[in-house]
C-alpha cells in the first residue's frame, strides 16, 4: 500500500473521497426520474443512501478530525475538491426531484453529514464498549439502530427546515 499512499491517512482520505462519488452515485440512482418529494421522502432518499455505504459514514467523523489535517496540502484540496462537486451534484439532484428549497436542501444535507458522523460511530460500539453495554444494559441504548435513528431525525429535520421561515441575512 505504501507504494500507493503515503499513509494510511492518505489512504483512509482516499476512500472517504470514494465515499462521496459512491453517494452521489447512490443518490441519483434513488431517485431516478421522480419528481415532487415531499420532506419526508426527500429525507428518506438522503437515509437510505447513507446507510448502504458503512465504510463512509464511518469515515464521516474522521476527516474532518484527522485525515484532511494529516495529509500534504495539495491531496487535501483534491479531497476537498471532489467531496464538495459530489455534494453539490447530489443537492442539485435533490433540488430538481423535492419540492423543498435548495437552501432547505443545503441545511438538510448538512444534518445528514453531521448526523451520520455521531451516529455511526455510537451505533457500532468497539468491542470493549459493546462489551461494556452487555455488563452495563442501561447504557446499550447508546448502541442505537443507525438507519433507524438517521432516517427518523432527518424526516424531523427536514419537516422543520419547510416549516421555518427563511433565516434574516447576517448584519
Amino acid at each position: 500500500m505504501r507504494r500507493y499512499y503515503s499513509s494510511k491517512e492518505e489512504l483512509l482520505l482516499e476512500l472517504a473521497e470514494r465515499g462521496w462519488d459512491q453517494w452521489r452515485d447512490a443518490v441519483l440512482a434513488d431517485m431516478g426520474d421522480r419528481t415532487g418529494l415531499d420532506p419526508a421522502h426527500t429525507a428518506a432518499v438522503i437515509s437510505t443512501t447513507l446507510a448502504s455505504l458503512p465504510v463512509f459514514c464511518d469515515l464521516l467523523t474522521h476527516a474532518p478530525l484527522h485525515l484532511e489535517g494529516d495529509v500534504d496540502i495539495e491531496r487535501a484540496r483534491r479531497y476537498k475538491t471532489n467531496a464538495f462537486a459530489a455534494h453539490d451534484e447530489i443537492a442539485r439532484a435533490l433540488c430538481r426531484a423535492s419540492r423543498m428549497t435548495a437552501e432547505q436542501i443545503q441545511g438538510l444535507l448538512t444534518s445528514a453529514v453531521l448526523l451520520a458522523a455521531g451516529l455511526w460511530q455510537a451505533s457500532h460500539p468497539t468491542p470493549t464498549l459493546a462489551r461494556l453495554y452487555e455488563q452495563e444494559p442501561r447504557w446499550g441504548h447508546a448502541a442505537l439502530d443507525f438507519r433507524l435513528r438517521l432516517d427518523r431525525l432527518l424526516t424531523a429535520s427536514a419537516i422543520g427546515l419547510t416549516s421555518t421561515p427563511p433565516a434574516a441575512p447576517p448584519r
